[in-house]
């Protein structure tokens, strides 16, 4: 098994404090960043670029190029391969996207997808559909799934995931449990999924990491991060 730490985002297209932001990022310590709401207009690479490496990381993959995911790394992880997809445009919604990776650390091989769906309960649906046919056709055992999911565990779309991928909270709760605390009552409406055979170590809200305060989370962006620690089986 290989230790993998895998840390999903949403940045607010970083208008918010990102000093805090990197901060927050770093204090975590990922091997992998499944970024949401990544700049995607003027200058989107140099301000992701920026990131990275005020986090002591690099860019994988994503952006603009995928319509707002993206995908971060440390030096642990080797590139195989990447994929930014474009979702199908719904009239009058914003159009959606997939970045997507195959990667291995250490021993393990691991596809990688960072997501942010829709708005739109219909639509929503459908790209957790298209999420989960996504992984199944990157020819790997092993996976995970990240994002915002902008629905509730209860909701069509988080239960759809749910019930093929291991939600990583529900399988092992660690930290804050609720993702958006701008609206009452605060909600989980960011998560990351495993394949089955990926053993969940912990998930959460890092809340108490040495590094990590309060006043920066709130600086940092107007989502909370969700931080999974995860034993990857070798190939």
């Amino acid at each position: 098994m290989v230790p993998v730490k895998v840390l999903s985002y949403n940045i607010r297209s970083m208008r918010d404090d990102t000093d805090a932001l990197a901060r927050v990022i770093s204090a975590c310590a990922p091997d992998l960043v499944l970024v949401q709401e990544a700049p995607r207009f003027f200058r989107w690479r140099k301000k992701l670029a920026r990131l990275a490496s005020a986090s002591d990381l690099v860019i994988l993959t994503g952006g603009g190029t995928a319509a707002g995911p993206a995908i971060l790394c440390n030096l642990r992880a080797t590139v195989e391969r990447t994929e930014d997809i474009l979702l199908p445009l719904t009239p009058g919604q914003h159009r959606r996207g997939f970045a997507t990776a195959v990667v291995r650390i250490g021993g393990a091989r691991l596809g990688v997808l960072s997501c942010h769906l829709s708005l739109q309960q219909d639509e929503r649906y459908d790209q957790a559909g298209a999420l989960l046919d996504r992984l199944a056709g990157m020819g790997v055992e092993h996976a995970i799934a990240g994002g915002d999911v902008n629905d509730r565990p209860t909701g069509r779309a988080f239960t759809r995931l749910a019930a093929n991928l291991q939600d990583c909270w529900a399988t092992s709760p660690t930290g804050g449990e609720h993702t958006w605390t701008r609206s009452e009552p605060p909600q989980r409406i960011d998560a990351v999924f495993a394949t089955k055979g990926i053993e969940v170590l912990g998930c959460g809200v890092p809340l108490d990491l040495p590094g990590i305060t309060g006043t920066d989370l709130r600086a940092a962006t107007d989502h909370l991060p969700v931080l999974a620690t995860l034993n990857v089986p070798t190939d």
